[in-house]
């Protein structure tokens, strides 16, 4: 698919709108239950024991898992419009039963089915982003969007600071229902994919959807232009795991399963870890507050610079840099180093890994865009599990604290290693010859065999 292509800046604005608040209340979503934990844990009606606090934490995880591989496809198959409206109704519908949950089973299932919503709001969101984003500003316009998921983080914590002491943590829960009143003006705002209508066969739309956002481009033309066979279920899997884009594939999701480990694992044990440095708790805390921030500015700064340097090796010289950021909290620093290094840790772990993301999401085809990125960051949850896990197995072993470091360190090394491995993507292109749809496709992989054979 050519990337000849004009995009009014009002298209990519309102695109960029809808996304960015799709993700930004999907963060506060993530973020309500680490709000409100403390006050779960003192809930004398309820009286849950620390597994079953734990428990609590990992539905919504599980939940996200498997809405990211189905949710992403579906948008690809069904219309990613459509899709990335019923997630953000699925979550704050469930947020909105967490909060009226009687029992803490229903607070759970509620928590594992908004999951379904909350893994897929990113791959969605993801392909409209840089579909609807001129070429020179695609890494940049998804660092703008993405970074409304610490921004959700954040009012998360705030919204608990003022509701927690009169309405108690059922409170904070029904705030994260209030997108609901949204999604009548984000479904006006937000246009259908022109990939998915071409990609389906729905030329007429897709022209008609065109000429009125003002777009123009040879992307509107169907990936064939002598057939219009529509790309179904095998075209999508087939362009995730096809022999040439394979390695890409691998590299994808070995380096998004790192960076999610370090995510998942610093915002855990970075508080603890400080504090067993010796710092007081609440320079532990600003630590925590430092490496979200920072990220959510590095995400921003990251895509402007990708767009000019390219995404892979930005990408891969970021994971090395906060690998070393993170091996050099080993030592006692001056405070202000230490900031220093949690911020170039936080852009080296979290903003690396959402520029990652964007580029995974631009590398693939266009119709499998939303499954590839699903797909990838549904394998990447089994990192976010790992991190915690990490650090708790150290603690464990009663290994010196320092380990945690070392080992976040190595990650975040191998994480580099894999993205710098990474074939570009003109290389892929040149090597397919082309994007070939259904039948086209087939015939020419069967000369190819036939080729080989000969």
């Amino acid at each position: 698919m050519s990337d000849a292509r004009s995009i009014p800046a009002r298209t990519t604005r309102a695109v960029l709108l809808v996304c960015g608040s799709s993700v930004l209340f999907e963060g506060y979503d993530v973020g309500s239950l680490g709000a409100v934990l403390p006050a779960l844990a003192a809930d004398r009606h309820w009286s849950l024991t620390p597994m079953q606090l734990g428990a609590l934490g990992s539905y919504a995880l599980a939940g996200m898992f498997f809405g990211g591989m189905a949710i992403g496809t579906l948008g690809d198959l069904l219309g990613r419009r459509r899709m990335l409206l019923a997630c953000v109704a699925l979550f704050s519908l469930t947020m909105a039963g967490a909060a009226l949950a009687p029992t803490p089973f229903w607070f759970g299932l509620c928590r594992f089915l908004g999951g379904l919503g909350l893994g897929g709001v990113i791959p969605v969101a993801a392909a409209l982003t840089i579909e609807y984003s001129p070429p020179a500003r695609r890494s940049f316009n998804y660092g703008m969007m993405y970074s409304g998921y610490s921004l959700g983080i954040l009012c998360a914590a705030l919204a608990a600071m003022a509701l927690l002491p009169a309405w108690g943590w059922r409170g904070v829960m029904a705030v994260g229902a209030l997108p609901l009143l949204a999604l009548v003006p984000m479904a006006r705002a937000l246009p259908e994919s022109l990939e998915y209508l071409a990609a389906r066969g729905r030329q007429s739309e897709a022209k008609a959807l065109a000429a009125r956002l003002g777009v123009t481009g040879e992307h509107l033309v169907a990936q064939s232009a002598s057939t219009h066979e529509r790309a179904g279920l095998r075209d999508v899997v087939a362009a995730i795991f096809a022999r040439r884009r394979l390695r890409a594939t691998v590299c994808f999701w070995i380096a998004l399963f790192c960076g999610m480990l370090l995510v998942y694992g610093l915002n855990t044990w970075l508080p603890m870890i400080m504090r067993k440095q010796g710092y007081d708790l609440g320079s532990s805390l600003t630590f925590l507050l430092v490496f979200s921030l920072t990220s959510a500015c590095g995400g921003v700064v990251l895509g402007k610079i990708a767009d000019r340097f390219g995404a892979r090796a930005t990408v891969a010289l970021a994971y090395a840099v906060g690998a070393l950021a993170i091996a050099a909290l080993m030592t006692r620093n001056a405070l202000v180093v230490s900031y220093a290094l949690v911020a170039l840790a936080g852009i080296g772990s979290i903003s690396a890994s959402l520029i990652l993301t964007g580029h995974l999401t631009h590398f693939y085809p266009s119709h499998a865009r939303g499954a590839a990125t699903g797909w990838a960051l549904s394998f990447a949850r089994f990192g976010a599990m790992c991190g915690p896990l990490m650090g708790g197995y150290i603690a464990s072993v009663g290994a010196n604290w320092s380990w945690n470091f070392v080992a976040f360190a190595v990650t975040g090394l191998v994480a580099a290693l894999a993205v710098a491995a990474l074939p570009s993507r003109s290389r892929v292109e040149e090597g397919e010859g082309g994007e070939l749809p259904g039948d086209a496709r087939e015939a020419r992989d069967a000369a190819d065999r036939g080729a080989q054979l000969s």
